[in-house]
């Protein structure tokens, strides 16, 4: 038993580490090929952690990335491919900070309203690609890939000063206002290198209720069962069209949850320049830690990582784009890679059953024999 788990393990870390050093070598070679030194742009980028800024960047783009990508994970323990994070995450914290601005309450109650209309938005927004799906049989790629381009048009409406949005004077910005005091989610203060997002820590701790959730509850059971074969979990009495909706809802709800440690954390208002494309980011993040808390919490880690220390090789007079081509061929190499290991996996598990079977085999001749 132990010999299977140690087997095991190993098998799981094969995909991520190698996906990584192809991803790497391949990057390394792209240096190459622009006749620059393949090594220099990493130290340059390890250099960047001897700075508190940086470290305090990287771990609240951390704390996004996370929160981001175990809205991609829950969806793929179903089986569902969530492409819609990304916009659900920006409607979600585009009405939450509305409602923010618009509002003054008592600290926890202020924050409490902006996380739930924030959680409320994004698994409205989920749901009805998981309602298409389920009533309609319309593929969640399709669906939710159309609502993220819904996202983006119904924002750049909502947001116009006709409407919901707010233009600050001498300012061609538009923003939806600034949330009161109230609504602030204290942060770690990390003196002249920033602070660190309080909410950054909510996210760490919804990556514990993910596991717990998935692992130890009958909920948890019954999502990975639908999601490893639908009609067995029928057969065993799940109801695969309500566990889809429902993975939907939870999906869009821990996406909406992707904005608030920006939002609540600094920039207490959301506009235009509010950053887009996490969604899909997570998606990478999600693949490469392999749906698991822990793993997704290293890949967010080391993204947030090659995000935040691309600026610097713009001033050594590296591209910053390395970073993206980088991440990139990091997703490319997690499919790949992953493909490579299961097949190898598969292989060692019949190698295994026929050596067992063999030594059976021998152990009853020996005992005929004797």
């Amino acid at each position: 038993m132990k010999k299977f788990d140690k087997d095991r393990l190993i098998l799981g870390l094969a995909g991520p580490v190698l996906a990584l050093v192809v991803a790497f070598l391949l990057t390394s070679v792209v240096l190459l090929l622009s006749d620059r030194n393949p090594f220099e742009p990493y130290r340059l980028m390890a250099e960047q952690l001897e700075f508190t800024d940086v470290q305090v960047l990287i771990v609240n783009q951390t704390g996004i990335y996370y929160l981001a990508a175990l809205a991609v994970a829950i969806g793929f323990r179903m089986n569902l491919f969530n492409i819609g994070v990304d916009g659900q995450y920006r409607l979600a914290v585009m009405l939450a900070a509305v409602v923010g601005a618009a509002v003054e309450l008592p600290g926890p109650l202020h924050i409490l309203l902006i996380v739930f209309v924030a959680m409320a938005v994004g698994a409205f927004w989920a749901g009805i690609a998981g309602v298409l799906k389920t009533t309609r049989g319309v593929s969640e790629v399709v669906s939710t890939i159309m609502l993220n381009a819904i996202a983006t048009s119904l924002i750049a409406w909502l947001i116009l000063p006709k409407n919901l949005g707010v233009q600050p004077p001498g300012s061609n910005d538009l923003t939806t206002g600034e949330i009161a005091e109230s609504g602030w989610f204290p942060g770690l203060d990390m003196g002249q290198g920033g602070f660190i997002y309080g909410f950054t820590f909510v996210a760490f701790a919804l990556g514990i209720v993910y596991w717990f959730v998935l692992n130890r509850t009958r909920f948890g059971f019954d999502l990975r069962a639908t999601g490893a074969s639908e009609s067995a979990a029928q057969a065993s009495g799940v109801d695969s069209r309500r566990m889809i909706l429902t993975a939907m809802l939870i999906s869009g709800a821990m996406a909406g949850l992707a904005g608030m440690p920006m939002l609540l954390g600094q920039t207490h208002t959301y506009s235009l320049s509010f950053p887009v494309g996490v969604g899909f980011t997570a998606i990478g993040i999600a693949l490469l830690g392999r749906n698991n808390p822990i793993g997704i919490l290293f890949a967010s880690l080391l993204f947030a990582f090659l995000d935040k220390t691309a600026e610097g090789l713009g001033l050594a007079g590296y591209e910053k784009e390395l970073a993206t081509i980088m991440q990139g061929l990091i997703v490319i190499a997690v499919v790949v890679s992953y493909e490579i290991v299961r097949q190898y996996g598969l292989r060692r598990q019949q190698q295994k059953v026929g050596e067992e079977l063999a030594a059976q085999a021998r152990k009853n001749k020996e005992e005929v024999a004797a």
